[in-house]
C-alpha cells in the first residue's frame, strides 16, 4: 500500500498553494513589511533584535525571512516542526524597548505576532485577488483559514486568529486606531527604495524603486496616509492594473522558468489531485 505522501501544512487541495507560488506576490511580501512596520512596538522590537537596521546584514536576514515562509507553505511536517521550535525559541529570548514609555515588552506579545502574521495574510491575499489569480469570495475565505495553521508555527492560537476575510477587515479596522508610522518604520520604507545588496544581485537594486512604488501603492489608503503618502482611489486603481498586467506577462514565461522548484512541485501535485478527483479510479 502506497505511504501518503507529507505535504506539511497545506496540499495539492489548499488554496495555499494556487496562490503562494505565483511571482507577482513578491510585490506582497513587500507590502507586508510596510504594513507589519506600521505596528510601533513590532517594529522597535525588530529594529532592536535584528540586522534589519545594518545595511551590510540586511540582506542575510531577508533571505533567511524568505527560507521560513518557503519551509512553513512548502515543507514537511517535521521540517515546519523544525524551523517552528527555532523561531519560537528564538522569539522567547527577545524583548523590546517601548520608545514612547520606555517600557520593556516581550517580542512573542501574541499582538505583535498577530499583527505581524495577518500582514502577510492580508498582503498576499489583496495583491493575488487584484493581480488576477483566479480565486472566488470561498477560496479567499478558505486561504485565510488556511493561514491559522501557520499563525501556530510562530505560537499563535489559531482560535485567536481570524478566520475569514470579514474577520481580518474587522480586526484592521480596530488596529488601525492604534498604530501608526515611527521613525524606524519612515526609515525602512526609504530603504526599500535604495537597499543595499550583494553585488551579484545589483539588477535587483535597479529594479527595487519601480517594486517599491507599486508596493507603496498596494497599501490600503489609511497606511499610506500613515507614512506621510496620499491615499488617492486613483493610486489603488493603477496599482491595480500594474499587478493584473504583471501577473499576466509572467504567464507568458514557461513554466520551468517562471516558478520556483516548490513552487513548480506544487503545481504538478495540484494537476494530479484534479485528475484524480476528476476521474477516480474504480475500486
Amino acid at each position: 500500500m502506497a505511504v501518503d505522501e507529507d505535504y506539511g501544512l497545506f496540499g495539492p487541495d489548499s488554496v495555499t498553494w494556487r496562490v503562494m507560488g505565483e511571482p507577482v506576490l513578491i510585490v506582497g511580501g513587500l507590502r507586508a513589511l510596510l504594513l507589519q512596520a506600521l505596528h510601533p512596538q513590532s517594529m522597535w522590537g525588530t529594529a532592536q533584535n535584528s540586522e534589519l537596521m545594518d545595511p551590510n546584514a540586511a540582506w542575510s536576514r531577508l533571505e533567511r525571512t524568505v527560507q521560513f515562509v518557503r519551509v512553513r507553505t512548502y515543507g514537511t511536517a517535521e521540517e515546519v516542526e523544525r524551523v517552528s521550535r527555532r523561531v519560537r525559541k528564538l522569539h522567547s529570548k527577545m524583548t523590546g524597548l517601548n520608545l514612547r514609555t520606555g517600557e520593556l515588552f516581550a517580542i512573542d506579545d501574541p499582538e505583535n505576532l498577530l499583527w505581524v502574521h495577518l500582514g502577510e495574510v492580508d498582503s498576499y491575499l489583496d495583491v493575488a485577488r487584484r493581480a488576477g489569480v483566479p480565486l472566488s469570495a470561498k477560496d479567499a475565505d478558505r486561504f485565510v483559514d488556511e493561514q491559522r495553521m501557520a499563525a501556530e508555527v510562530v505560537g499563535l492560537d489559531p482560535a485567536m486568529v481570524p478566520a475569514t476575510v470579514a474577520e481580518m477587515k474587522a480586526y484592521y479596522d480596530e488596529m488601525r486606531k492604534k498604530v501608526w508610522a515611527c521613525k524606524e518604520a519612515r526609515d525602512g520604507l526609504k530603504r526599500l527604495f535604495y537597499p543595499d545588496v550583494p553585488r551579484q544581485l545589483l539588477p535587483l537594486k535597479l529594479a527595487a524603486p519601480g517594486l517599491a512604488t507599486l508596493a507603496v501603492a498596494t497599501l490600503p489608503r489609511w497606511a499610506r496616509r500613515m507614512y506621510g503618502l496620499p491615499g488617492l482611489p486613483t493610486a489603488d486603481l493603477a496599482a491595480t492594473l500594474t499587478l493584473k498586467g504583471l501577473y499576466h506577462g509572467t504567464r507568458l514565461i514557461p513554466e520551468h522558468f517562471r516558478y520556483s522548484p516548490d513552487a513548480r512541485r506544487a503545481r504538478r501535485l495540484i494537476r494530479e489531485h484534479e485528475t484524480a478527483h476528476t476521474f477516480p479510479l474504480a475500486s
